[in-house]
């Protein structure tokens, strides 16, 4: 008999919900899965690493890879390009590879629309009003780009009906707790 194909797991959440502190924790805690590293237009942040957190790509090599149908999904937002390349997703879940996207919600609706069988997972801040605690607290952009964040986090609450699993990341702790068994229930299905 063939290779089982791998799962296609996808985290989403507005900005600031926990999803990166929760994705990590879950690559820490079952390492034979694979992070799929998107592609960004945008500048890297002092604490990221190019290749590991994105391949941080020019505008024109993001519109070449466009034109090229090199990614699964791909959009703009806050003025940046953000993509997932199909070769990686592809090559990792034809190996049997499950394989963790996070992606913002509109990227996370599209991978269904291509991967039938993709799980999709929303974490969600208690409330509108801590997530904006929460941006303000990491002060990593503009006030420009925060209230961008606030509006774009407002419209991303309305998908949460369109995902199989909801971790509200009320309690940090609690939240990883609830991600570890979602993952064990995914992997673990036949």
């Amino acid at each position: 008999m063939g290779r089982e194909k791998g799962k296609l797991i996808v985290f989403s959440a507005p900005s600031g919900s926990g999803k990166t502190t929760i994705v990590r924790y879950i690559l820490s805690k079952f390492p034979e899965l694979v992070f799929s590293v998107s592609a960004t237009t945008r500048k890297k942040r002092d604490v990221e690493v190019d290749g590991k957190d994105y391949f941080f790509i020019s505008e024109e090599e993001f519109k070449e890879k466009i034109k090229n149908n090199e990614f699964i999904e791909w959009e703009k937002f806050y003025d940046y390009y953000y993509g997932t390349l199909k070769s990686f997703v592809d090559g990792h879940l034809n190996k049997g590879n499950s394989v963790v996207l996070e992606l913002d919600v509109k990227g996370a609706l599209n991978i269904r629309k291509q991967y039938e069988n993709s799980v999709l997972v929303f974490v969600r801040p208690p409330s509108l009003e801590i997530l904006k605690e929460r941006l303000k607290k990491r002060n990593t952009e503009t006030e420009e780009d925060f209230k961008k964040r606030i509006e774009r986090a407002s419209m991303e609450l309305e998908y949460e009906k369109y995902f199989d699993y909801v971790i509200v990341n009320d309690e940090l702790e609690k939240a990883k707790s609830k991600a570890v068994e979602i993952i064990k229930k995914i992997i673990n299905q036949e």
